[in-house]
């Protein structure tokens, strides 16, 4: 009975659907840009499950050789649109580097990246960090555990280095935010010394993804923050060990959007529409039945033509799991959130957090009101596209009504210290005060000059 009401319902489903009209797209062939990472998993299920085709959309999905060349691919018209760090449509908007207005409405995970250390730095830490009952390495460690290791590299006139992916990548953020709440300087930016480590304990530099491991298996860099598989991958190359998660840094923070031209979504408003219906589907697909469809998805990811690592790499976290030393495996269900949580919907919050990331590290020079960073988040991320797409959905019988957050402000509620590895609330209704809270980084007018703070 169970299997005939299954089939009964699931017919019913595709009936309903059957009756969905195709928006009127204004442009029907697009190509999108994505980084050889497994968070941009919604395209690559959009594009294999027909969900793209489903709106009328024959979409051709591009690797890119790095951030800035997605960025540019965006701004030029060369790609439509990109899987995307969160932060780039911010910095493009307010004009740090490439000035362009990018929009999001679509976010494409939570959570998925993770600090991996070299094997000799890892043993250097190692004293340093309690034990559970097991023997085992108690989670989450602080980067007061690196501290020391730090000290006497800078005593020794060696330079630390490590390694993130793009100057506002969550990624640079989040490292510097471990650092951080560990007592580490991560360093500062001004307008004419963008290499973020003005006053650094540690040197942090940009490195691609997919060269993360081999660069710090040289010994060019002594260990990274980066998306997934590229941390799993050190374990499985028996090079390094991850330390950290972000889902334990913050708790299911937000990670990748999906970015256009704001001239895009205007000159193409049902094609974005028909964009942001495919993405919601393929984000509900990864999700639904307790991750049921994962291993499926891995399996797809695994394909040269998106992510091109090892399957049982990219399972180790994608499934639930999480390995951190060589055995160290430990179950993290919620590592890859695509969309639960409200995962995908543009939350205001979540660009707010990013503005005071790179005012806090000088990226942003001088003290911003509170109404600037609502306005500035409200121009770049875009709930309301994102909804619009959703109710169509709904109405095609393709989601459930309860599964939105229709009454929405835009905010998430504040997220509590328990869940942030410094033990720091965060409200994005207040960004100065959040600011203020933080013991390490730029507060109130204070400015960065040549050598430091000031103020």
């Amino acid at each position: 009975m169970r299997s005939i009401l299954a089939t009964t319902t699931a017919l019913g489903l595709l009936a309903t659907a059957a009756q969905a009209q195709f928006l009127d797209v204004e442009k029907d062939e697009l190509t999108f840009g994505f980084i050889k990472l497994t968070d941009m998993a919604p395209l690559a299920v959009a594009y294999e499950n027909g969900y793209f085709e489903d709106e009328g959309l024959y979409v051709t999905l591009e690797a890119q050789a790095n951030w800035k060349v997605l960025l540019d691919g965006v701004i030029d018209g060369t790609l439509d649109g990109a899987h995307m760090l969160a932060g780039q449509p911010l910095a493009a908007t307010i004009g740090y580097g490439t000035e362009a207005h990018i929009v999001t409405p679509f976010s494409m995970d939570l959570n998925g990246n993770g600090i991996t250390v070299s094997n000799e730095i890892w043993e250097q830490m190692k004293p340093n960090i309690p034990q559970n009952a097991d023997g085992l390495p108690q989670h989450p460690i602080s980067a007061e555990a690196l501290a020391p290791v730090v000290e006497e590299y800078t005593s020794r006139g060696e330079p630390f280095n490590m390694g993130m992916v793009f100057p506002v990548s969550t990624h640079n953020y989040e490292l510097r935010y471990w650092l951080a709440a560990g007592g580490i300087e991560p360093g500062y930016y001004s307008p004419s010394n963008i290499s973020g480590q003005i006053g650094a304990d540690v040197l942090l530099s940009v490195t691609p993804p997919p060269q993360m491991p081999s660069t710090m298996e040289a010994g060019t860099i002594f260990g990274y923050c980066v998306g997934e598989p590229w941390n799993q991958q050190a374990v499985f190359m028996g090079i390094g060990v991850p330390v950290i998660t972000d889902f334990e840094i913050w708790k299911n923070n937000p990670e990748k959007v999906f970015g256009l031209t704001a001239e895009f979504t205007e000159e193409n408003p049902n094609t974005t529409l028909a964009i942001t219906k495919a993405l919601i589907r393929a984000a509900m697909w990864l999700d639904e039945n307790d991750n049921a469809n994962r291993e499926e998805a891995v399996e797809m990811l695994s394909w040269s033509n998106y992510v091109g690592a090892d399957a049982e790499v990219i399972a180790n976290s994608m499934t639930g799991t999480f390995e951190y030393e060589k055995g160290d495996v430990r179950e993290v269900p919620d590592f890859n959130v695509f969309f639960r949580y409200n995962a995908t919907y543009p939350f205001y919050s979540d660009a707010v957090w990013y503005l005071t990331q790179m005012r806090r590290w000088g990226q942003i020079p001088e003290a911003k009101p509170d109404s600037w960073y609502d306005e500035v988040a409200k121009s770049v991320y875009k709930p309301e596209i994102y909804l619009e797409a959703a109710r169509m959905l709904v109405d095609e019988g393709l989601a459930n009504e309860a599964d939105f957050p229709w009454d929405s402000d835009g905010y998430r509620a504040p997220t509590p210290p328990e869940d942030i590895i410094d033990g720091i609330a965060y409200d994005g209704k207040t960004p100065n005060a959040y600011l203020e809270s933080l013991p390490i980084g730029l507060k109130g007018d204070q400015v960065v000059n040549g050598s430091g703070v000031e103020g």
